[in-house]
């Protein structure tokens, strides 16, 4: 079985509105029910659980019956951090998941998740035990010396960006997240389920990602997730 775990528990300030930005509307519909359509309509995701904001779980549970997300199966409150958020979405999965579930955890505010990225990111994870989307980086990264000047540079071809979706083996990370909590190993700060695996000691596997995957923090990030919505693909394009 294939279940996502939405992680949506942020309040989303710098986006500087007065609700959380994964329930600003969009054209008319919430940012976080784009997110859930997405893997709603996916064939191989079997049920979505979602970690959210206190007070928003009705709101939620409104708009999935108004978009027929009949996947969601639960919805949590999070923890003061992600990495609370997505632990606190492991533990309810204990008991009704087996070893060898695959578990899919996703941002809520990553609204234009790829069909193709998704079915990869499942893939290599029946394959390998774990996979985390990304990118090649295609920018030239510089290691600052002082505050003015560098002597060195990371190669490119080195580097990767990694984003959510990220897909993992339920009991290994049952158990990795019952460790780095034990242990508190990789979850401070800006710590995350692929960095935490990697303190751990796993190897993390590439999937495919995608450049129109935008997590949205800022207001220019809402009008580029317009844009994006509003965008139609050019026919020359393969």
């Amino acid at each position: 079985m294939n279940i996502a775990i939405l992680i949506a528990g942020g309040s989303g300030h710098r986006v500087g509105q007065e609700i959380p930005k994964q329930f600003i509307h969009v054209y008319d519909k919430p940012v976080l029910i784009y997110t859930l359509e997405g893997f709603q309509k996916h064939p191989q995701i079997d049920e979505i659980g979602l970690v959210c904001l206190d007070g928003w779980h009705d709101v939620v549970r409104a708009y999935a019956r108004q978009f027929d997300i009949d996947k969601l199966k639960w919805i949590i409150s999070g923890g003061e951090t992600a990495q609370e958020s997505i632990r606190e979405g492991v533990y309810h999965l204990e008991g009704k998941c087996r070893e060898e579930d695959t578990v899919i955890i996703h941002d809520g505010i990553r609204p234009l998740v790829d069909d193709s990225v998704l079915s990869d990111v499942i893939q290599k994870c029946e394959k390998y035990g774990n996979a985390v989307t990304a990118l090649p980086y295609n920018e030239q990264i510089f290691v600052a010396d002082d505050a003015m000047s560098t002597v060195r540079y990371i190669p490119r071809e080195t580097l990767r960006r990694v984003a959510t979706p990220q897909a993992y083996k339920f009991g290994r990370l049952d158990r990795a997240y019952h460790e780095a909590f034990e242990k508190e190993i990789g979850i401070h700060g800006s710590s995350y389920t692929n960095t935490m695996m990697v303190e751990l000691g796993e190897r993390l596997y590439f999937a495919n990602g995608s450049d129109k995957n935008i997590k949205i923090t800022t207001k220019d990030d809402l009008e580029l997730f317009k844009a994006y919505l509003k965008m139609e693909k050019d026919s020359w394009l393969k």
